[in-house]
């Protein structure tokens, strides 16, 4: 397909026309095209939701593969108490979020609202609210560049981090589907009559539930709560709200050390990080069949049975501390709604982490703005902001 552009696709609704857009809608499909695509030589970029993506104003000269597979397995083998799921990358998160909720599963619904797809969601180690994906997830199956069939990475493998991953930082391929394993409350839905949650880990999200820290809540309320406190920061994508044009949080937290944090004005938040422990790790072993992506299919499916190693601990040389950008930006100077003299792009009117597209922005009018709050937080903190999103054609 020719004539698409980035601006129709993404929900910055900015970027250039892109020279060939494909779309999968099978698993199957996808690596075929990936396969045909990387056989060509050219250029090549997946999409999925678009959520997640700044894209340049001259666009793209190649080929696009835009994911829209789907599919949510329930997969044999789980813990008691627990239930596997296998997800293809193309459904929707918030669509996945929503069913988990429906069927009483717990372990991601504070993820409510995240826009995107499944497929991206371990690219960023996507967190919100006190809960992470890193805490469910348990591998994906990821296709890379020039291989025949997919392989299966465990979450261990992944290396997540605070918003990245080896899928981040220059892996070169594609998430077909992604594996978590959650916790069915189906006993204390026969006792009390609905779907309890984890307990809550986060302080803004207590407050509004009316419950105090490690609490725990029914998952639907805990949906609910998720969705308004996003709608409140213009982070729930919604038609009739200017500030959800955006790509979620532009700047990630800054990671410093303990030394530099302390630095900062005494009034500025800052949260110790906990020693990172790797995800479990399964071993698997490869079956004989006759064809690449057949043995794939059916690596799946003797996996999904697998027994999990347990986790080993390990130990930050040094304290970290995270900062929140949020205030960083504030204090720099920048308010909410600031936009530079006749630019269409602007900081959200609700969130300081959110640049926004007010009708008819250009991507370089967006990057002119993160460049101006990048070098306004470096001037007052000596603090680089780094972005979030993936920028294509597009530099700060």
């Amino acid at each position: 397909m020719t004539g698409a552009s980035f601006a129709e696709l993404t929900t910055l609704r900015l970027g250039g026309p892109i020279a060939r857009l494909v779309t999968a809608t099978t698993q199957r499909d996808l690596v075929d095209l990936l396969h045909g695509v990387w056989g060509s030589g050219e250029p090549w970029l997946v999409l999925g939701g678009g959520s997640n993506l700044v894209a340049g104003d001259e666009g793209f000269d190649g080929t696009v593969v835009r994911i829209a597979t789907s599919g949510i397995e329930v997969l044999p083998g789980a813990p008691e108490g627990s239930v596997r799921l296998r997800v293809q990358a193309g459904e929707n998160w918030d669509g996945f979020i929503a069913w988990t909720v429906a069927h009483g599963y717990s372990g991601l619904e504070a993820l409510s609202g995240i826009p995107g797809s499944v497929g991206a969601a371990p690219v960023q180690n996507i967190g919100a609210y006190g809960q992470e994906l890193s805490e469910a997830l348990v591998g994906v199956w990821f296709l890379d560049e020039g291989a025949d069939a997919p392989r299966w990475m465990a979450a261990a493998e992944l290396e997540l981090g605070y918003r990245t991953s080896v899928l981040k930082q220059g892996l070169a391929g594609v998430v077909v589907a992604v594996e978590v394993q959650l916790h069915d409350t189906a006993a204390e839905r026969a006792v009390l009559g609905e779907a309890i949650g984890r307990p809550i880990a986060y302080a803004q999200l207590a407050a509004a539930l009316g419950v105090q820290p490690g609490d725990r809540a029914p998952v639907a309320k805990v949906r609910d709560t998720v969705l308004a406190l996003r709608g409140s920061k213009g982070m729930v994508l919604d038609p009739a709200d200017p500030d959800s044009v955006s790509a979620g949080s532009f700047f990630t937290n800054p990671i410093v050390t303990e030394r530099v944090a302390r630095s900062l004005p005494a009034d500025a938040p800052r949260w110790y990080l906990d020693p990172e422990q790797p995800d479990e790790v399964v071993p698997l072993s490869r079956l004989a069949s006759h064809s690449p992506l057949d043995a794939f299919l059916d690596l799946q499916a003797e996996f999904a049975a697998g027994d999990d190693e347990p986790p080993a601990e390990t130990e930050p040389a040094e304290p970290l501390v995270k900062l929140s950008a949020a205030w960083l930006i504030e204090q720099a100077g920048i308010h909410r709604g600031f936009a530079l003299p006749g630019s269409r792009a602007a900081v959200s009117s609700k969130h300081t982490l959110a640049l926004t597209n007010r009708g008819g922005a250009t991507a370089a009018e967006l990057a002119e703005l993160a460049r101006y709050v990048r070098h306004r937080v470096q001037a007052d903190f000596g603090i680089v902001l780094h972005p979030e999103p993936v920028l294509v054609g597009v530099e700060i």
